[in-house]
């Protein structure tokens, strides 16, 4: 029997089979023996066998995923989801801020295994003046590079139902640091889901995981796949040559420079460098793509991006 992974609790899976049934099933002992490196062999998007006993037996060739490195278990990893269209990355300046540096450790990995990501800035009814202004620069920075962003307030329902063309007949990831309003962003799209939401710390401006397991909801004729909040984005399986590619600017310059090994650190003849230096490049860019190539340091994957 085969079904599509609906939903991730980390022991049980819930598999929609072809003919309609929802079934709790369970991974079988061996899958984890079978060279897969991972915190879950099987993610939600996922298409599977079913045997009897409701166990799953195998998993369909991936057409792609998002993957990060797990934080706890560093040399495995973590597959956010599988087999989807498109991610949008839910995103605040203030309440809490998403650092730079964790929009593109995810844009990169995304990058790496052909996921689209649009940028979702949320929160905007919260911001005062010098966080719009910060809004809109991250925004004219991140269209600059290529990247389609959209600034809305899921709380107020601001630009919201702009939103749902993009949606229709696709599956769509959500993803973002906790706190950021996912689960509020999902109420406002799917009315009577009524996922749990929570306040952000004040001491802290930091927000609390309110989705514990993975679940693809129904929207329309696509689907929604909401997720736990990231606090940390370790990217995994990168090798230093190819990080390049998987900054669009980066990558452009690259090919102008002198050597075609280069790392775009120091060496003479460096078209990025120059780039960079006639801010082509913005730097904090620059910096997120050097702390990827830093990552071969296995403490880093333990502390939040």
């Amino acid at each position: 029997m085969k079904g599509l992974v609906i939903k991730n609790t980390g022991s049980w899976y819930t598999v929609r089979t072809d003919d309609g049934q929802l079934l709790d099933c369970k991974v079988k002992g061996n899958f984890r023996l079978r060279g897969i490196r991972s915190t879950n062999p099987v993610a939600v998007g996922d298409r599977v066998s079913v045997s009897e006993g409701n166990f799953i037996t195998e998993i369909e060739d991936r057409r792609n995923y998002i993957i990060r490195k797990s934080i706890n278990l560093s040399k495995q990893s973590h597959i956010i989801a599988a087999n989807v269209d498109q991610t949008l990355l839910v995103v605040t300046v203030s309440r809490p801020q998403t650092s730079t540096t964790f929009i593109d450790r995810f844009l990169a990995s995304a990058e790496a295994y052909r996921v689209p990501v649009v940028l979702i800035f949320n929160k905007t009814d919260l911001l005062d003046d010098d966080e719009r202004h910060y809004q809109q620069m991250l925004i004219h920075l991140y269209e600059t590079v290529g990247y389609e962003c959209r600034a809305i307030s899921a709380e107020t329902g601001e630009g919201v139902d702009a939103l749902l063309p993009m949606l229709q007949g696709k599956i769509t990831l959500l993803s973002g640091n906790s706190g950021v309003g996912k689960s509020t962003l999902i109420n406002r799209l799917v009315p009577g889901v009524n996922l749990r939401t929570a306040e952000i710390s004040d001491a802290h401006q930091t927000g609390q995981h309110t989705t514990t397991f993975s679940e693809m909801i129904t929207l329309g004729d696509g689907y929604l796949i909401d997720t736990p909040g990231i606090k940390g984005f370790g990217t995994f399986d990168i090798e230093p040559e190819e990080l390049t590619s998987y900054f669009r600017e980066i990558f452009r310059f690259s090919q102008d420079c002198r050597f075609s090994n280069c790392t775009h650190t120091h060496e003479p003849g460096c078209a990025v460098l120059k780039a960079l230096e006639d801010h082509y490049i913005a730097q904090s860019r620059y910096q997120s793509y050097l702390s990827m190539l830093s990552d071969k340091d296995e403490s880093k994957y333990r502390e939040a991006y």
